[in-house]
């Protein structure tokens, strides 16, 4: 079984109120070491993709000044910009490619995929992020489950401003998945709810945002909701394939 941590959205912008919701999330699961296997963190890491931002994540989730008690995983969304998140935040070489990564547990894989396009807000999985994807399952062979995170949703969550930039060519993504059953689910970020539902005959969670929470249509005026809590969520992978998710609030 694999128990993941999930954040999202911590749109670091070097104010206190940015920084203090990221840290009471972060000080509630750096609690849990030995019970949760890694942490999972899907883009819009900085809000305006600077790498004074990076450096702010780099030490709020323990990747320079020490060690994290459990992998951090992360992805970029369409607040990040490659090359100083490379740079700042992964201690990488620069590079404007897209930023993929996999994580191999005992009983599951984790694929990390860059959905963002440099300079946009609408997300696509590009040609090389496929061929990698594809590559990496066949090197896997199907021996484990593997879970595909990302930045943007490929569905419609019912509200107009996450569904007005939402993953582009959702039909290569199904395509995808119809080849490869070693998928258990999605795991995505973006729209700044908790969300579930399938995509593609799959599992597809959105985890909350830490900065602000998406106001409903139905909930009142405005978009953002300052003032709710900052959430996270926890996927929890079992042997026989099946993702359970739980969200909670700090």
């Amino acid at each position: 079984m694999l128990v993941l941590a999930h954040i999202s959205d911590l749109h670091l912008d070097g104010s206190r109120r940015a920084s203090e919701r990221a840290e009471r999330v972060r000080d509630r699961l750096w609690e849990l070491p030995g019970r949760v296997d890694a942490l999972l963190v899907t883009g819009d890491i900085a809000d305006h993709g600077t790498e004074a931002e990076y450096e702010e994540a780099a030490r709020l989730l323990g990747l320079r000044d020490g060690e994290p008690p459990f992998p951090v995983l992360t992805c970029p969304g369409n607040h990040d910009s490659r090359a100083p998140y490379r740079k700042a935040l992964l201690g990488q070489p620069v590079s404007e490619g897209p930023v993929n990564s996999v994580h191999l547990f005992d009983d599951a894989a984790v694929l990390m995929c860059d959905s963002s396009i440099p300079g946009q807000d609408e997300g696509e999985l590009d040609e090389e992020t496929y061929a990698w994807i594809e590559t990496t399952l066949d090197e896997l062979d199907g021996a484990v489950p593997a879970l595909l995170a990302f930045h943007h949703p490929p569905v419609a969550l019912h509200h107009p401003l996450p569904d007005a930039y939402q993953l582009r060519r959702p039909a290569s993504l199904a395509a995808l998945l119809e080849r490869r059953p070693e998928v258990a689910g999605l795991i995505t970020g973006h729209a700044h709810t908790p969300a579930a539902t399938a995509f593609a005959g799959r599992p597809l969670v959105v985890g909350p945002g830490v900065t602000w929470t998406l106001r409903l249509p139905w909930e009142g005026e405005g978009a953002a909701d300052r003032d709710a809590p900052p959430g996270f969520a926890f996927h929890v992978l079992a042997d026989d394939g099946r993702l359970t998710s739980h969200f909670r609030t700090v």
